[in-house]
């Protein structure tokens, strides 16, 4: 049966907390579209990659996808918070000492008597005479019109007639908030009574009255609030103290919901409207407060005895991110100070944790793709040079080479016959000496058979060819082994890195190792010569082909004298130039095959390298153009939420000035800042909207700077110009005029070098941090009073590695080789190394400009030496050539 549907009245207080549970369901609805845009680029950035690399089976994006992708996503612990607090609704939970406190807290709260208090609501919980109450859950909704049922949670309704569908009411019949002793049906006895009121209260939030611990344990009570809720617990208190059965309750809801809770204390009987009480009754509640605060302070569920007034709430503003803490009121009049506070703390608290969670997920990522531009513009630059430069040195081998080969041969020559000349007279000797292995010869050395003696020529001769090939090898070994570091060396070292980013594929990681091999096989071994090398094997062959020509018709008597003959006719058998020529001719066969084939796979892994790069530049754009930029975008949102959340929106004082990208006012205080200047920007377009993310993003990374405008933060206004555009206001640091101002005002010749060195300073530092400005201009140096410089407006400024080689920037500022002409005069009484100096500053050639680590020493110079002396006269010279 429907009952009365007059809208009910609203209290202050209800007011109050409408505003902000209307303002925390705003803000979840932009965290849940922050979410779930972020979800689908992550997806969408994954997705590509994974078809990128079973496309083209790229080792650099399985490498991407396997490592650094998996920064791409929430870790598994943030994901289920965020889940749980973006997702989240406000529950307002009435507990407390017993059903009369709960009942009175709800009443104040919804501003309605609309649940019985004093005689009407019956005995107390613990019961008088045996009996024991047994009141219900109740839970109250919003609707159209006012209803009463009961309801299992999250199931169904119960058909049962109710005392209040039987008529009108003011105040919820007792008998509908009571478990009746004679109903046996255990649904009834656990369903819950959901009271349905036109309250504007309710339709931001649910209120849940916990039952009584007799109907419902404090657990099972709770359990519908323990997931994607969250809770703004409320615990009402009209006894001197906490029973010990309330702190085990307490106890258990803390660990169930690891919320703070707000401590009321609830009068006997419902405050009439009358006079401020006396002093008397002041003393009275002074002591009240103090037993219990003590009391909650011992047992934990308060964190300090101090920073109260009485009504609970903070004696000063709570600072800005805070963890919400548990409060305690003591005075009932005075609630509107305490819950109010309370409740924006714990649902801000909640939500800023969350944009924080997600800007620092954004940064992070954001930060990768970065680094990620930087390695691949790397790549992009580094890998051709690397290829020419492999190409270069291997040709440089390759000639050095053939010409000792060539002019080698007559000193080769000469060098064995010096060689044989040298060793002569112990070869000989050697051989006199020489045992034979598996020949018996006699004492008298009698002729033998004719195999034997061949066997002994043969032995005769080894000797011979292995002392001669060790020293023909030594010796070549040391004409040429200079070339194994100044050629092969770093050959080998450009190969390596090239082996490492040709992360093209399989088939091109076989030719890089091929080339490596083809390098150690025709320059490497070839020109060391180690024992066992091809090159000494061809010194052994010749040796040997030569020497095999001595034959014997008569089998000799095999003597000392006979075995010196033998070595002897070996040894003058041998042709030295013939030999020269013979090793060169093929030394320079060998050159030619191996420059041949290493000159073939170079091509092989330039073509290879090729299609990685024509990928990784394709890459790189999207990177530059898409990735980056829409994540940007993401993280201004989700920093802008957490600033908002923190601190409000600011204030838009007069206007100081106008831009190409946005207004300039003037905002007295924000976040604990004081004076700030807001630039409100409208971007137009979404390119607009990247460039100023990203103009954020580096801004808010960088380190503070005394010769930087430090940015204190950002809100995203979407009532600008009432409601027709979004405007991004950048909160940052007021200063007191710009250089253009400045110099038409007069600056003496110390200021304007100071100045000059100040933005010298701020230059080099975002340089350091691997930033350009691309926009320094007059208008874009701000001046504190003392005329100290800083610059501003880094609308322009990138990493290297993130820019696309467009002129940007204001023309008469813009970079000196964009301009044929247009240089200052000097005027006479210009100082000689100040014009030097700006002469070579605006040089044509960047390459010819003189780096700023040599600028500021140069202008320091200049300022002692002008400065010295103490003048502080106006230049009207330096002043005309701005």
């Amino acid at each position: 049966m429907e009952g009365n549907v007059q809208q009910q009245k609203t209290t202050p207080l209800a007011r109050e907390l409408m505003r902000i549970f209307n303002s925390y369901n705003k803000h979840s609805i932009q965290l849940k579209k922050n979410l779930k845009e972020t979800n689908a680029f992550f997806r969408e950035i994954r997705q590509n990659y994974s078809n990128a690399c079973a496309s083209t089976m790229s080792s650099d994006l399985a490498s991407l996808e396997a490592g650094q992708l998996s920064c791409i996503s929430f870790p598994s612990h943030e994901e289920e918070f965020l889940r749980s607090t973006v997702g989240a609704t406000p529950y307002i939970l009435v507990l407390g000492q017993d059903c009369a406190a709960r009942y009175q807290l709800l009443n104040c709260l919804l501003g309605e008597r609309l649940l019985p208090l004093g005689p009407e609501a019956g005995e107390a919980c613990e019961g008088v005479q045996g009996t024991v109450c047994k009141r219900r859950k109740l839970c109250f909704t919003h609707g159209r019109q006012t209803r009463l049922s009961l309801a299992l949670p999250g199931q169904y309704e119960l058909v049962h007639q109710l005392a209040a569908n039987c008529g009108r009411w003011d105040t919820v019949p007792r008998e509908d908030l009571e478990i009746h002793e004679e109903c046996e049906d255990p649904a009834h006895r656990l369903a819950e009574l959901e009271i349905t009121l036109h309250h504007p209260l309710l339709q931001e939030a649910k209120v849940m009255v916990v039952p009584c611990q007799s109907v419902q344990p404090i657990g099972e009570a709770l359990e519908d609030c323990t997931h994607n809720v969250i809770p703004i617990i409320l615990y009402a208190i009209n006894q001197d103290s906490l029973s010990t059965e309330q702190v085990a309750e307490l106890w258990k809801v803390k660990e169930l919901l690891p919320f703070p809770i707000c401590f009321v204390r609830i009068p006997n009987t419902m405050p009439a409207a009358s006079p401020e009480p006396g002093r008397r009754m002041e003393k009275e509640k002074e002591r009240e407060k103090s037993s219990l605060h003590k009391q909650l302070l011992s047992l934990g569920f308060l964190s300090s005895p101090t920073g109260n007034c009485s009504c609970g709430a903070p004696t000063q503003g709570p600072t800005p991110g805070a963890k919400p803490q548990s409060m305690l009121g003591e005075t009932f009049e005075r609630l509107h100070r305490l819950l109010v506070p309370f409740t924006r703390q714990v649902l801000q608290n909640q939500q800023v944790e969350a944009a924080n969670l997600l800007n620092g997920l954004h940064c992070r990522c954001l930060d990768l793709f970065i680094n990620q531009a930087f390695d691949m513009q790397r790549d992009l630059q580094i890998t051709p040079r690397r290829l020419e430069y492999t190409r270069e040195k291997e040709g440089e081998l390759f000639t050095s080479l053939m010409a000792i080969a060539n002019r080698k041969q007559e000193e080769m020559k000469e060098m064995i016959v010096e060689t044989l000349s040298s060793m002569k007279e112990q070869l000989l000797e050697d051989a006199a000496n020489l045992e034979f292995t598996d020949i018996i010869v006699t004492t008298n050395g009698e002729p033998v058979s004719s195999k034997e003696i061949k066997s002994c020529i043969h032995q005769i001769q080894e000797l011979i060819v292995i002392r001669l090939n060790q020293a023909v090898a030594n010796k070549l070994i040391s004409s040429v082994d200079y070339l194994r570091e100044s050629f092969v060396g770093t050959l080998e070292r450009c190969l390596n890195s090239l082996e490492k980013s040709n992360i093209e594929s399989s088939v091109h990681n076989i030719t890089s190792n091929h080339l490596k091999q083809l390098l150690n096989a025709a320059y490497h071994v070839e020109v060391t010569f180690h024992s066992g090398s091809s090159v000494t094997r061809l010194v052994w062959e010749q040796i040997k082909q030569i020497i095999h020509r001595i034959t014997f018709v008569n089998p000799p008597a095999i003597t000392p004298e006979w075995k010196r003959k033998v070595a002897q006719d070996a040894i003058e058998s041998l042709s030295a130039a013939k030999l020269a020529r013979s090793i060169c001719s093929q030394f320079r066969t060998r050159l030619n095959s191996s420059h041949e084939a290493f000159a073939a796979s170079l091509r092989q892994l330039e073509e290879g390298h090729t299609g990685r790069l024509e990928r990784t530049e394709d890459l790189w754009l999207r990177v530059r153009k898409d990735h980056a930029p829409r994540l940007a975008r993401l993280s201004l949102e989700s920093r802008s939420l957490r600033d908002v959340l923190l601190h409000g929106k600011p204030k838009l004082g007069r206007e100081l000035g106008r831009g190409q990208y946005g207004v300039v006012y003037l905002c007295d205080s924000w976040g604990g800042h004081y004076p700030c200047a807001l630039k409100s920007v409208v971007p137009p377009d979404d390119k607009h909207w990247n460039d100023l993310a990203l103009e954020f993003h580096y801004t808010r990374s960088l380190p503070k700077h005394e010769r930087l405008v430090d940015l204190h933060g950002s809100v995203i206004d979407h009532t600008y110009a009432g409601g027709s555009s979004i405007a991004v206001l950048l909160i940052m640091e007021r200063l007191h005029r710009d250089l253009y101002t400045g110099l038409k005002a007069g600056l003496s010749l110390r200021e304007r070098l100071q100045i000059a060195l100040d933005v010298v300073e701020g230059i080099r530092f975002l340089h350091s941090q691997g930033l350009l400005h691309r926009d320094i201009k007059l208008k874009n140096v701000l001046l504190d009073k003392q005329n100290r410089a800083k610059i501003t407006d880094l609308g322009f400024c990138k990493p290297e590695a993130m820019m696309s080689g467009s002129i940007v920037g204001t023309p008469i500022h813009m970079a000196p080789e964009l301009f044929t002409g247009a240089r200052p005069e000097r005027l006479s009484g210009f100082d000689e190394e100040c014009w030097q100096l700006m002469e070579a500053c605006w040089n044509g050639d960047p390459s010819q400009r003189p780096l700023l680590g040599i600028v500021e020493p140069s202008l320091q110079s200049i300022m002692v030496r002008l400065c010295n002396c103490g003048s502080e006269q106006k230049s009207s010279s330096l002043e005309d050539s701005n």
